[in-house]
């Protein structure tokens, strides 16, 4: 499966699956094969062929289908990153063949029926997808603590998610063959991935990256650019809104508290009453070795006017702490991150 999910390759596994008469889907793997899988047994359930013919089930879908059939064929996963999308029914893919825009899919009976853990199988997971997934899941945590429609059923599973994923996807930069902090790793995405669950809204860092993913963007890497700059831009342009403020000091605290990562942080020289919440995840994601620009990624100046007006599309560019309304709003977050 290749990353982002196209439309084309959900349609070529089902049509394989069909004539196979499969009566279970196993995936072993990463993000986009189990989003990919997802999209597949709703795609078996109700024999759509076409790939074109998945907008309709989509949730941007602008005449919804009725009458959808919910997948009967079980699905069972085995995830070697750190994405999390197998403790969510929510899939993403993206028509590859008109708009390559990425779309979410939401219909019932779409979740995972197991998934299956295995630490020590994830020591083949190359350390760069590992990390960079790891950091999605931190994006999971921070923007559902920053959420204006978080609780504290959902702070309390966000914290417990970061104070996991943190610390141990430092260890695993500094050990690859750590099978602890591989398990603690995914341990911390159960936790990130239970708001998401739960309906707790993303944010713009979410928003922008499903469609930075189809430019050839990974999912990770994604939150690895954006997540900092979001933080940014809505802690700069928030200011009426002292909210905004209160979480992403909550944020901040619960960083500073964990003893590996403000080791870091005063190695950089931030000093904990000036430094913001992105001016620590930079530390953080850098130190994973990860990138932080477009630039780094081949995405050029060029690129942002578009890449703005289709992020507006996106389910979650509305539910940003500051509503991601206008393709200028976009743009001067990603202005930022140009490199």
């Amino acid at each position: 499966m290749r990353p982002h999910t196209p439309w084309t390759q959900i349609i070529e596994i089902a049509s394989e699956a069909r004539a196979g008469n499969a009566d279970c889907i196993v995936t072993l793997g990463a993000g986009s094969l189990t989003d990919g899988a997802k999209i597949v047994v709703l795609a078996l359930a109700n024999n759509i062929t076409d790939p074109k013919d998945l907008a309709g089930y989509s949730i941007e879908a602008k005449t919804p289908k009725t009458g959808v059939k919910p997948p009967t064929i079980p699905l069972i996963c085995i995830p070697t990153s750190l994405s999390g999308g197998e403790y969510f029914s929510l899939a993403g893919g993206t028509d590859d063949i008109t708009t390559k825009h990425k779309q979410g899919f939401l219909q019932n009976g779409m979740g995972v029926r197991l998934v299956i853990l295995d630490a020590e199988l994830c020591l083949g997971t190359p350390w760069f997808h590992w990390l960079s997934t790891g950091v999605r899941s931190i994006d999971h945590c921070v923007e559902a603590l920053c959420s204006l429609e978080a609780t504290p059923e959902s702070d309390q599973d966000a914290e417990a998610g970061l104070r996991l994923l943190v610390p141990w996807l430092l260890k695993t930069k500094q050990d690859e063959k750590s099978v602890e902090a591989r398990h603690h790793c995914q341990m911390g995405v159960r936790l990130a991935m239970k708001n998401v669950r739960a309906g707790i809204p993303m944010g713009g860092s979410h928003a922008i990256g499903h469609q930075l993913g189809p430019m050839g963007v990974g999912h990770g890497v994604t939150s690895c650019i954006m997540c900092p700059a979001v933080m940014k831009w809505n802690l700069e342009h928030g200011k009426n809104n002292p909210d905004i403020q209160e979480k992403q000091d909550k944020v901040r605290s619960i960083l500073w508290t964990e003893p590996i990562a403000a080791e870091l942080f005063r190695k950089a020289g931030l000093s904990q009453d000036k430094a913001d919440l992105g001016d620590l995840l930079d530390v953080i994601i850098r130190t994973l070795g990860l990138p932080r620009t477009l630039k780094e990624v081949n995405i050029g100046a060029d690129q942002i006017g578009k890449l703005s007006k289709r992020t507006l599309d996106d389910f979650w560019a509305p539910t940003n702490p500051i509503p991601l309304m206008e393709a200028a709003q976009v743009k001067s977050i990603l202005e930022m991150v140009v490199g």
